[in-house]
């Protein structure tokens, strides 16, 4: 086992070529086929991941050792034509907010405990156990996934697979940069206010923000229902595959929706025909009434805009329509309000010599939510559900809205704003993302091009809450039409295995 706190890198055997660019639904029909073995597809794998660490810091944690036990229990079971499920032998990586049995969860912290035993998994790391998924590690994350970039005291920051002197995004940085470099095809996020859909953008990968609800989740959040679990992957069909498995039910949320209506695959079957007929607002920038934020860069509104070409000639039916959006000043507020006290919650355990430690922007925004009353909370509630209002009344009229993911690409690696813009909290550049955790509502991030510099732009794809299916159909079809195709990262250009 591997153990990262601080980053460095070791070899480990190397498996069969080309596994590592295999999808998930690639590898289990390679299973099943008798072409490869899930022992192949974890050895290519954690030699990927331990060849690109030093690079990006991806990881906190891998774990070879149980990740091969748990593939060559997968290799009896496909040779005995008895998978445990749809994702039996597929490596997947943790964010490390989430419990996973057998590791500590350090959450970016330093202060967390370290001493076992640790029993417990999280739902959906309980529903890949069950699955036959096979865990490789836990992957990096901002102390308490606090911010939208990936950097943290005990742990440092996260690159970018494109260019590791830029972000890799957050606060699932970790996990978009693995998948992005094919340590492992899928990867579980959370997704706060943005954090699944920034990083799948700034690495251009497919990442689902579910309906909240829709996913499980145990221990609650200390962000409340702002807070979702959000798989990352290569592309919308795994999504689909990773949904079918995690959206199961779990009794320690009382939150849940409870089972889905039907399988999330079943909503993929038309391919590139799935957006014909559909209404769909094209919204460059949300329009945000008496708007300040950060503005849409040129390059990426030029990628989005020709996506959405694409989808007009798919057979969607495509007006430009702003949606009721409150003030951006307004929602901003709002949220900083939910978030900073959520913040103050959960290093409340902590005693000054731990919060001396932590990350000064998180124990900056930790004093302002100590500071809301409760009427403030109350307040900010009221503005959540006005917008969530809003939001369901638009959808009567328009089945998916898209809108860039994020104004801008990757800037520079460990800072919260880009340098130079005068900002100072990452929700400034990332208005277009935490609205929707403010509503519940579905929404995806896909690649949809990238900038003169050769970073990816990504596309975020919105509807109703619970019409997740929808979201997935739309991207699966953009996907079918090559709307998502990308260079891969320079750096798996000239690749070789750390310590050879």
């Amino acid at each position: 086992m591997t153990d990262f706190t601080t980053p460095t890198a070791s070899s480990a055997p190397t498996g069969p070529d080309g596994l590592t660019d295999l999808t998930a639904g690639a590898l289990t029909a390679g299973y099943a086929a008798g072409r490869f073995t899930p022992v192949d597809a974890a050895r290519a794998a954690l030699e990927r991941a331990e060849t690109v660490q030093p690079q990006v810091n991806a990881f906190v944690l891998l774990d070879g050792e149980a990740a091969l036990e748990q593939a060559a229990a997968s290799r009896d079971r496909w040779r005995s034509g008895r998978p445990a499920g749809p994702l039996d032998g597929v490596p997947v990586t943790v964010k490390d907010i989430l419990l996973m049995r057998g590791h500590p969860t350090r959450r970016g912290s330093a202060g967390a405990r370290t001493e076992g035993p640790f029993e417990e998994d999280a739902p959906s790391v309980a529903r890949l156990r069950e699955s036959g998924a096979v865990f490789l590690g836990k992957t990096t994350t901002p102390e308490f996934a606090w911010k939208g970039v990936t950097d943290c005291p005990p742990h440092g920051a996260t690159g970018n697979p494109y260019d590791p002197s830029r972000t890799a995004g957050g606060s699932s940085g970790g996990s978009a940069a693995a998948v992005a470099l094919g340590a492992g095809p899928l990867s579980l996020g959370t997704d706060g206010g943005g954090s699944v859909r920034i990083p799948a953008s700034f690495c251009g990968i497919f990442a689902l923000k579910p309906t909240y609800g829709r996913v499980p989740l145990y221990p609650a959040s200390a962000f409340g229902t702002l807070a979702h679990v959000g798989p990352m992957t290569r592309d919308a069909a795994d999504a689909a595959l990773l949904l079918d498995v995690i959206s199961r039910p779990d009794p320690r949320d009382w939150s849940h929706l409870g089972p889905p209506p039907g399988r999330f695959t079943d909503a993929l079957a038309d391919g590139a025909e799935g957006v014909r007929g559909l209404r769909v607002a094209y919204s460059p920038s949300l329009g945000f009434p008496g708007g300040s934020g950060q503005p849409v860069h040129p390059d990426v509104a030029a990628a989005v805009r020709r996506a959405v070409e694409r989808l007009e000639e798919l057979g969607a039916h495509v007006e430009e329509i702003d949606p009721p959006m409150l003030p951006v000043d307004t929602l901003r507020e709002a949220f900083h309000t939910l978030w900073f006290s959520g913040a103050a919650r959960v290093t409340e355990p902590y005693d000054a010599r731990q919060r001396a430690a932590m990350d000064p922007g998180l124990q900056e925004i930790c004093a302002q939510g100590a500071r809301y009353s409760a009427l403030d909370y109350l307040a900010a509630v009221d503005v959540r559900m006005a917008l969530g209002k809003a939001m369901g009344a638009f959808h009567q009229n328009w089945d998916l809205l898209v809108t860039p993911s994020v104004p801008i690409t990757a800037f520079g690696n460990g800072l919260e704003v880009p340098e130079g813009s005068g900002q100072h909290r990452w929700t400034e550049w990332a208005q277009l993302s935490y609205p929707f955790n403010m509503t519940q509502q579905p929404a995806a991030s896909m690649p949809c091009g990238t900038d003169r510099d050769g970073l990816p732009i990504g596309l975020q794809l919105v509807s109703a809450r619970h019409a997740d299916a929808l979201v997935l159909r739309a991207a699966h079809a953009l996907y079918t039409a090559g709307v998502a195709e990308l260079p891969a990262p320079p750096m798996l250009g000239g690749l070789t295995p750390a310590g050879n």
